[in-house]
């Protein structure tokens, strides 16, 4: 899905920041683990992936990922073009996805203005930390589970506020996890 912006035709892809997180805010225990994230039957799975044609992450979600879903695809991750932002990762030893040490706010900017669908920021609170504060981020959609971590991985690192307005929300009665969908409100 692509939305378009002012009076042009041309199609915007969007930037999300899709995570699911605790009821006190983080978006995984301190290793990295997510399982404690139900698997609601309620939740259309396969058309949260439809929405997204591009995943970005930072390389500790992506080695999570690794960790606990297996091996990526010759698609990418989940089958689908994946951007991994690292300075340590080789890119010769990924080559599924394409692994850069370039700006990510560059890179996101650059991937905006190609065709395509919305963008996946898929996890990792520090990269989503440095395109919300470079203003690239134009989605956050939380899935607030309803468990209490007491610590782990934030959703948001400290840094400067970031002004949002509630677009959608849904309750999913069967795991009590609340989607919040908001638009950022760039200034």
């Amino acid at each position: 899905m692509s939305a378009t912006t002012g009076t042009s035709s041309t199609p915007s892809r969007r930037l999300c920041y899709q995570v699911a997180s605790s009821l006190d805010g983080f978006i995984a225990a301190e290793d990295g683990s997510y399982d404690w994230i139900p698997m609601d039957p309620d939740i259309d799975f396969a058309a949260l992936f439809a929405r997204f044609d591009t995943l970005v992450m930072g390389r500790k979600t992506y080695e999570t990922m690794l960790a606990y879903e297996g091996g990526v695809t010759d698609g990418g991750v989940y089958g689908k073009p994946t951007v991994v932002f690292s300075r340590t990762l080789s890119p010769a030893d990924h080559p599924r996805v394409r692994v850069t040490a370039d700006d990510p706010a560059a890179v996101i900017a650059q991937l905006k203005r190609e065709a395509g669908g919305d963008i996946w920021l898929f996890g990792g609170g520090l990269l989503f930390r440095q395109l919300a504060d470079a203003g690239a981020v134009d989605r956050v959609e939380l899935a607030v589970v309803p468990v209490l971590l007491g610590s782990g991985i934030p959703l948001l690192p400290k840094g400067s506020s970031l002004k949002l307005a509630l677009r959608g929300h849904r309750t999913y009665e069967g795991s009590g996890t609340v989607l919040l969908e908001y638009d950022v409100l760039h200034a």
